[in-house]
């Protein structure tokens, strides 16, 4: 994970030297996850999820940007409303770390530097990169086996405004359609934990982060045009 960290305050560096204008803050909200274990609520905020984030606005309309997010993610199968959950009675804990790099779409200009549009609904899209431990389930109990690192493609959808000359706050809902189908512990990849298998093995898994953010704004302030 320092190595994530690392990536993150690089690329904060490369967009610092081209002089343009930055934010830099924090996100902070809940995450659920939705699998084979526990409910399947698509946003369903249970557990509390934090993250750095930083921006680089290239023009009124996008902004590249990056974030680090940390969450557990849990499931129980006595939330469910699906009966064979119930009487299954599984559950599970796991922790994701995530890095996601991507591109922010402002649906109405957005320039920090104007307040006559001080609101502006956006999509957020790009790649993450996230760890998290490997489980598998024996006599009905969550087992870890080692981790592993996969990709998950993020998709979100959020509402932010000014507040005040500096700081932006946000909130957002982030889909991660992951590249997994064993965040629960259902679809174990190690040959010597297949047979524990269960579930829907065709289908991977998803995690949600749902929250705000804030963000502080520095910088030259730029020709937004000059990039359009």
């Amino acid at each position: 994970m320092r190595k994530i960290v690392l990536i993150l305050f690089l690329l904060t560096g490369m967009g610092l030297s081209k002089a343009q204008t930055h934010e830099l803050g924090v996100f902070l909200g809940g995450s659920n996850y939705v699998g084979d274990i526990g409910a399947t609520n698509h946003i369903n905020p249970n557990q509390l999820a934090f993250g750095v984030l930083y921006k680089w606005n290239k023009s009124s309309r996008y902004s590249w940007r990056a974030s680090f997010t940390v969450s557990d993610i849990v499931g129980d199968d006595a939330d469910s409303d699906i009966r064979a959950r119930n009487q299954r009675g599984f559950e599970f804990r796991n922790t994701v770390r995530e890095l996601s790099v991507g591109l922010e779409f402002n649906f109405l200009e957005f320039n920090l530097h104007n307040f006559s549009k001080p609101i502006t609904p956006y999509l957020y899209g790009g790649l993450s990169y996230f760890n998290s431990s490997e489980l598998f389930f024996d006599n009905g109990v969550a087992i870890g086996n080692g981790n592993r690192n996969t990709f998950a493609i993020p998709m979100t959808l959020g509402i932010k405004g000014k507040l005040g000359q500096r700081i932006i706050i946000g909130a957002e809902v982030g889909a991660r359609y992951t590249f997994t189908d064993n965040l629960d512990g259902s679809n174990p990849r190690d040959a010597a934990t297949t047979q524990f298998r269960f579930g829907g093995l065709n289908t991977d898994d998803w995690y949600v982060f749902s929250g705000i953010t804030i963000t502080y704004t520095f910088g030259k302030k730029p020709c937004y045009y000059c990039f359009e």
